[in-house]
């Protein structure tokens, strides 16, 4: 059996051409959780619940992830965060909301920072746990330190080789970094570890694909919002490892060029921290709420 969020029912809900698979639970003003690699929103199954006692809760599986449709990249856009952020701002819309607050990991943060700067009218919540904007992410990876990024140089190579080579051993290749990210490996029990290589196993070419956005259009965009002034205009809580110092910059500092409003929070698990540190989350997600 499929491992569900408990008291959440699922929706397969028609958004910006495709069709997401959302988890959704709880009444009151919106809040949507984005996942990250190599997850779906089962990610999200012990922070969820306890936001729902005050918030109807979405938790969709990106577009290319999961249950979610999975269409192919022709142009280079498909993946874009600039398209997945119109996926999720039409995805509340269908579902009765016009404004919401949104919490991200990894590449759902991607997800939510992008919505944030395009659509500053629908969100009014921004939280981002453990990873930088695309921008900064690309500047920082220097060195034999950017070891700890190979996948995101594997991904950004042009179609064709890194999705034989991946999908070659896609068990393994996923698993490592379930593996390599989780200081305590209960986290991630064996049913939702399962559940999360058999999402990618059968997603290999749209994740690939969201990666290789981050190295171009995604880039692209993030340097016409700096070169314009752009910035993320609601409140913004950061939850971060302290990987920042480990790889020798400031992390709170390269954020703060982004948001004005910024909370910038040092967590002390692997990166997986909505399964590993899931009541510091759920503090931190309502204390922005509050802001």
């Amino acid at each position: 059996m499929t491992p569900t969020i408990p008291g959440f029912t699922q929706q397969h809900v028609p958004t910006n051409g495709i069709t997401l698979n959302a988890a959704v639970g709880g009444s009151g003003p919106p809040l949507v959780l984005l996942h990250g690699f190599p997850q779906t929103h089962l990610m999200w199954r012990h922070v969820a619940p306890a936001l729902a006692a005050e918030h109807t809760v979405i938790c969709p599986d990106l577009r290319g992830y999961g249950a979610s449709d999975k269409p192919a990249d022709t142009d280079g856009t498909t993946y874009s965060k600039r398209t997945m952020a119109a996926d999720i701002v039409a995805l509340v819309r269908e579902l009765g909301h016009e404004r919401f607050a949104v919490a991200g990991h990894d590449r759902g943060a991607l997800v939510a920072i992008r919505a944030g700067l395009d659509h500053p009218d629908k969100v009014t919540h921004l939280a981002s746990l453990d990873v930088l904007p695309t921008l900064d992410m690309w500047d920082v990876m220097r060195g034999t330190s950017a070891a700890v990024g190979f996948h995101l140089y594997l991904m950004a190579q042009p179609p064709g080789l890194p999705e034989r080579m991946i999908e070659a051993s896609a068990d393994a290749f996923f698993g490592h970094f379930l593996d390599i990210w989780t200081r305590d490996p209960a986290a991630v029990p064996p049913e939702i570890r399962a559940a999360y290589l058999a999402a990618s196993r059968a997603a290999v070419p749209s994740i690939v694909a969201d990666y290789r956005a981050s190295a171009g259009i995604d880039l692209a965009h993030d340097r016409a919002d700096r070169e314009a002034g752009r910035r993320l205009r609601m409140p913004v809580t950061v939850l971060q490892q302290d990987w920042g110092a480990a790889l020798g910059f400031d992390a709170a500092a390269l954020w703060s060029a982004w948001a004005p409003d910024l909370r910038h929070i040092t967590v002390s698990c692997g990166h997986f921290m909505a399964e590993e540190a899931p009541d510091e989350v759920v503090k931190a997600v309502r204390d922005l709420l509050t802001r």
